[in-house]
């Protein structure tokens, strides 16, 4: 429930819209990839997952693999683009609200934009399912499964609705094609249009899969339970909107690119006078993005306690309420870099959603890393799922969430290296308090993922215009370029881990997995370092 939960947040309501307006009816190969790729990444998170089954989890594999300053770095990604996911449920809420019948209302979306009084709407949305989420763990996880039964009805329900009003066959072959804009578009679409995104709730299944009574068997059934029935419903929505389009509305727009909706499936079901839908689809833009933000404000919070408990962020950040189990500093925390993005590019859903989605793709990179490490390190360690032909799988998936990356398009790459690359100085600065002297050994298993964002970068800045780049690289290269890189980056990078652990400078001995079944169980808001299991 809560990776169906996470999975269907705002990303059904904007994603197949999107997805239509990038490459048309190809999107639905784009929902078909994304799944892939993400089932891919979640199946080596599962590994590590359920042999470490701590809360906040993906913010600890860096240093489980590589040490502080890698954990620190991939910790921060993570962090980021998980807490990213507060303000952007808050902006779908509000844009869909813009379709609703008030004056104020449509006043708070201009041009596909947010208007002075739809930020305000926006924060205040924000920091109601934000003081939601303050009270009480066990209220809240309670309230997830009846919010995701209503989510998981609410879709089911649109897509019946509008192919029953009128199904238009030709759509998915006219206007230019079933790819009108090239497959370059399809591959654009899973990491821009909201596809990565809407996938992304495999995370909270990661990070609070510690909490299950058997997480070796949980985590993994979870992931591919959640992936499967959310791309089964993602791709009857994209049929259904798809099909639902009247055909004089498309060769007005001059095809799929001019298709764009504020408020897709809402303001699709007013053109077919489909008011009732309208009005559940209204209903759903509240209730879905309550429902994400569940798992989301507690993986933020998981998150960020656990860069505490590593030392890099401050150790008040740590602390849980000790009546109602949540993890208050942290929250407090994630509150405030969720107004900053509000108030610097949180102008839409689909510009938050773009840099977003390419901050979740870096937070990617170090699970199949992990695994290759800790298959080297620790063979005998405890693992209640093992990932099948990861010798061959772990490369594959690195290099397809470095093309991922890239498909991300410049200067959505440049902006997201930036973001992550603030965390180097950073580290630094901390290990050198810590009276750290030799940094460039605590950096050696860290250089790997800065040389390779800053490569990424460059490849993007360079690459094919279809992907934003400068056109230097032609096309087809670009993509080569990456994936071969990619690899050299990986085998890198596993050499680097194994180094690392030589040294000393990894967590790898934590001794969670050997756990009896019974002591290893977590309660929410209850944190790893509470448990003398825990020893590094």
């Amino acid at each position: 429930m809560i990776g169906l939960g996470s999975i269907f947040g705002s990303g059904w309501l904007f994603g197949a819209g999107q997805a239509a307006q990038v490459a048309g009816p190809a999107a639905l190969v784009a929902w078909v990839v994304g799944a892939l790729f993400i089932g891919m990444i979640a199946m080596s998170y599962a590994e590590v997952g359920a042999a470490y089954p701590l809360p906040g989890a993906m913010a600890r594999f860096g240093s489980i693999s590589h040490g502080p300053v890698l954990g620190f770095v991939s910790g921060w990604a993570v962090w980021i683009g998980v807490a990213s996911l507060i303000p952007i449920e808050s902006i779908a809420g509000t844009q869909y609200m813009s379709s609703w019948n008030y004056d104020w209302a449509r006043g708070l979306v201009s041009d596909g934009s947010l208007t002075a009084s739809g930020m305000a709407m926006a924060l205040f949305l924000t920091f109601v399912l934000w003081f939601a989420c303050y009270w009480s763990v066990a209220l809240l996880a309670r309230a997830n499964t009846v919010l995701t039964l209503v989510k998981f009805a609410i879709p089911v329900l649109v897509v019946a609705a509008l192919i029953a009003s009128g199904f238009h066959p030709g759509n998915f072959t006219g206007h230019g094609g079933f790819a009108p804009n090239g497959w370059s578009a399809v591959m654009t679409a899973v990491t821009t249009s909201g596809v990565v995104f809407a996938f992304n709730g495999f995370q909270a299944v990661v990070n609070l899969g510690g909490a299950a009574r058997n997480p070796g068997r949980a985590i993994p059934l979870a992931l591919v339970g959640a992936l499967s029935l959310g791309l089964v419903i993602y791709l009857a929505l994209q049929v259904a909107f798809l099909g639902s389009v009247p055909p004089e509305k498309l060769a007005a727009a001059g095809g799929w690119h001019g298709i764009n909706f504020a408020s897709p499936f809402a303001d699709l079901a007013k053109l077919l006078m489909l008011h009732w839908v309208a009005t559940l689809v209204q209903f759903g833009a509240f209730i879905s993005p309550c429902g994400a933000n569940i798992a989301n404000v507690a993986s933020a919070s998981y998150l960020a306690q656990n860069l505490a408990e590593t030392g890099f962020f401050p150790k008040k950040i740590a602390e849980v309420h000790p009546r109602y189990g949540t993890a208050r500093p942290a929250m407090w925390l994630n509150l405030g870099f969720s107004v900053l993005l509000l108030l610097t590019i949180g102008h839409s859903w689909e510009a938050l959603a773009s840099v977003v989605s390419a901050a979740m793709v870096v937070s990617y990179l170090i699970g199949p890393i992990a695994v290759g490490v800790l298959r080297r390190t620790k063979p005998d360690l405890p693992r209640p799922f093992r990932l099948p032909a990861a010798s061959v799988l772990c490369p594959i998936t690195f290099a397809f969430a470095a093309c991922a990356l890239y498909w991300s398009k410049w200067p959505n790459t440049g902006k997201v290296t930036l973001l992550v690359l603030v965390s180097v100085p950073i580290a630094a600065l901390v290990l050198r308090r810590r009276g750290e002297r030799n940094l460039s050994r605590q950096f050696a298993a860290a250089w790997w993922m800065i040389g390779f964002l800053l490569w990424l970068s460059t490849l993007s800045a360079l690459g094919g215009k279809e992907f934003g780049g400068n056109g230097v690289l032609p096309g087809g290269v670009d993509i080569a370029l990456v994936g071969v890189s990619a690899l050299g980056f990986y085998f890198w990078a596993v050499r680097a881990g194994v180094q690392a652990d030589r040294a000393g400078l990894t967590d790898s001995d934590l001794t969670l997995a050997t756990e009896p079944e019974a002591e290893r169980t977590v309660l929410p808001g209850q944190r790893s370092g509470e448990r003398e299991a825990v020893v590094s």
